[in-house]
């Protein structure tokens, strides 16, 4: 939710909802924009009413990919040098790039209605200069094909103090036929779980002659369903080839495979040498095989032992 305010000039109330989404692939996300504004009319200033518009300003759908994410060296391991351990990895300074695709639809209230569909582009970088800071710069071309096309630029600056407080510096330029804005903006959140986050931000905007002020409240809340795959390691921290997730994977496997084979059609090739080993079995029993004592098994041995015993019992007793 954002609020603005400006001397002498029209104020505005409104409500940005973000969905993003990547289920697909984690390469690829998915996102919604939708903005709700409410804004004053021609403020008359001697008279005590005032008149309002009110509808769906922008609806946006896009899809980011990310194209290139940047590896840094894992200096945790360096134990020789403590100057190399804690040297700036010159790695961090080529950032990781997505790319943006989306449209602006037409389904906005009646003040906010745009002559067509268009197009939106655009460019992300991402520079972790540090565990806690890094830098996003994105780059936008906007309303493509209209008289209202629009080419931005923001720079954003994120700061970590801990697991749960952070910060951000923010600069924004958009560029049209008519004017230049800017936006330059400030803001602190708060993680309350690992899932929901809290945040407060203020802003100037700076709109040719005219100058605005715009304070927000932020919610953001995260449907988490992701597991990340692992490598189960001993002790010392070699992997386990033959874990028990690994050894039920075989067993089920196995399973279905002899199911499958039961079912399976056999190659007559197959039957034919079948068909001779039992005859050869069949051969080598012959016709004494007929009488030939079976093997005894450990209850029976038990069985016949004590049978045995008690026969030995009875003889010394008489």
């Amino acid at each position: 939710m954002r609020v603005a305010t400006a001397e002498n000039a029209p104020q505005s109330l409104g409500i940005d909802l973000l969905f993003r989404t990547s289920f697909f692939l984690e390469k690829l996300e998915l996102n919604t924009q939708l903005t709700y504004q409410r804004d004053q009319v021609n403020p008359n200033i001697t008279m005590a009413t005032n008149d309002f518009t009110s509808g769906l300003s922008n609806a946006t759908i896009g899809a980011k990919y990310l194209v290139f994410q940047q590896e840094f060296t894992d200096k945790t391991k360096e134990v020789r040098s403590w100057k190399r351990r804690n040297a700036f990895d010159k790695k961090r300074l080529i950032p990781s790039v997505a790319v943006y695709a989306g449209f602006n639809t037409n389904f906005l209230g009646a003040p906010y209605k745009a002559s067509k569909v268009s197009p939106k582009l655009g460019v992300l970088l991402q520079n972790d200069l540090s565990n806690d800071f890094n830098v996003i710069t994105n780059f936008y071309y906007d309303k493509m094909g209209t008289d209202t096309a629009e080419f931005s630029y923001i720079i954003t600056g994120t700061y970590s103090f801990s697991g749960r407080w952070s910060t951000f510096f923010e600069n924004q330029g958009i560029y049209t036929k008519a004017r230049k804005d800017t936006n330059i903006g400030t803001g602190i959140a708060f993680l309350l779980t690992t899932n929901l986050q809290i945040n407060a931000s203020a802003r100037g905007q700076f709109e040719g002659d005219s100058t605005g002020y715009y304070a927000s409240l932020g919610v953001s809340y995260r449907i988490n369903r992701h597991r990340d795959s692992y490598i189960e390691l001993d002790d010392n921290g070699n992997p386990i080839e033959d874990s028990p997730e690994d050894q039920l994977k075989k067993k089920k496997k196995n399973f279905f495979g002899r199911i499958f084979r039961m079912f399976k059609k056999k190659d007559p090739a197959e039957k034919g040498t079948e068909k001779e080993t039992t005859k050869k079995k069949k051969k080598r029993r012959g016709f004494f095989g007929l009488f030939k004592k079976k093997s005894e098994t450990a209850l029976e041995k038990i069985d016949r032992e004590i049978k045995e015993l008690e026969k030995e019992i009875k003889k010394d007793g008489n």
